[in-house]
């Protein structure tokens, strides 16, 4: 029952992302106010690159769609970083559309495996199974849907 329930999360925190970048101003997108590391275009793609990344560290085999995304919304980055082109709106919105169908078959059936190796999060949080590691890429995608939620309500004001 956990692993239907782990998968229904993934699926719902995603829809609760979309919505808060469809209802993005399109000027909010690449705005950086004061007190906040990044936009809402950086947090749509951190999202995006973390779902990837992290499945492809829990789920052998799996190979990460637009890698070439990955060095501009790694951790550590942000908008102030960026040589050439981020991805549009639209591709980022397509993207994350897309990818919780993508995942839910590459973790079918692979959720109660252990990994090889298990991940940490500093000396706080070690996951030894791939069913923890997705929920911990949905608990890091509700964070950072709420820095965009943030961002749109001081876009708004």
């Amino acid at each position: 029952m956990i692993i239907i329930e782990t998968m229904n999360q993934l699926k719902f925190t995603r829809i609760y992302t979309l919505g808060r970048l469809v209802k993005s101003k399109a000027e909010a997108w690449d705005a950086q106010p004061t007190g906040f590391n990044n936009t809402i275009r950086w947090n749509a793609g951190h999202i995006f690159v973390t779902m990837e990344t992290l499945i492809q560290k829990a789920v052998e085999g799996y190979e990460p769609v637009h890698p070439e995304w990955i060095s501009l919304f790694v951790s550590g980055s942000g908008p102030n970083d960026w040589e050439g082109n981020a991805p549009s709106t639209d591709e980022l919105l397509a993207a994350l559309e897309e990818q919780p169908e993508r995942v839910v078959k590459a973790l079918e059936g692979k959720l109660s495996n252990t990994l090889q190796e298990p991940m940490s999060i500093g000396p706080l949080h070690t996951m030894v199974t791939v069913e923890a590691v997705v929920q911990f890429a949905v608990w890091h995608e509700g964070v950072h849907a709420g820095m965009i939620n943030a961002l749109n309500r001081l876009a708004s004001e």
